[in-house]
Formats: structure tokens, C-alpha cells, sequence
């Protein structure tokens, strides 16, 4: 993300197990959400569209069986291009 004097990166993660992180892009603005099972909103980040560099949307982990291991999902907003 653009922040005017540089570049900072910001991370949404699902902190729990069944929450799931979802983006949002509009004319203006992209809305990352944390979700519960059944929809709600537990936090938003909102960024203006002309200030991102880049977005980058990480899958939930697999452990070894083929299921999500913690499921855990995050997305992450970098000016750089690199992934953590």
C-alpha cells in the first residue's frame, strides 16, 4: 500500500478455526473481511484502490490428509510484490 512516504504492508488473517477471510474490490475502495461460519463480520479493512500496489491471497494450509490444517486464510496488501 501506498502510503505516501512509501510502501506498508498490511495482513488480514482468519484467526480461528472456520473463519475465513474474503476481498471485496469496487470502483474505489477494497474491503478485506474476517467471516465466521455463518457470515458475520468479526473485522474490516478498507483501502482506497488507487493507493494498493499489490494484493496477495494466500489458501487456506493443507496438512498432509488433504484438510485444511487450521484453516487458517489470509490475505495481505504489499507494496513490495513479496510474500510472507
Amino acid at each position: 500500500m501506498d502510503v505516501g512516504t512509501g510502501v506498508q504492508k498490511f495482513e488480514v488473517t482468519a484467526t480461528r478455526a472456520g473463519r475465513r477471510v474474503e476481498v471485496t474490490t469496487g470502483r474505489m475502495i477494497i474491503e478485506v473481511a474476517e467471516l465466521t461460519r455463518g457470515g458475520a463480520t468479526v473485522r474490516t479493512a478498507r483501502f482506497m484502490a488507487s493507493r494498493v500496489v499489490a494484493l496477495v491471497e494466500h489458501p487456506a494450509e493443507r496438512d498432509a490428509g488433504g484438510s485444511s490444517a487450521g484453516g487458517r486464510r489470509r490475505a495481505q496488501i504489499d507494496g513490495q510484490g513479496s510474500i510472507v
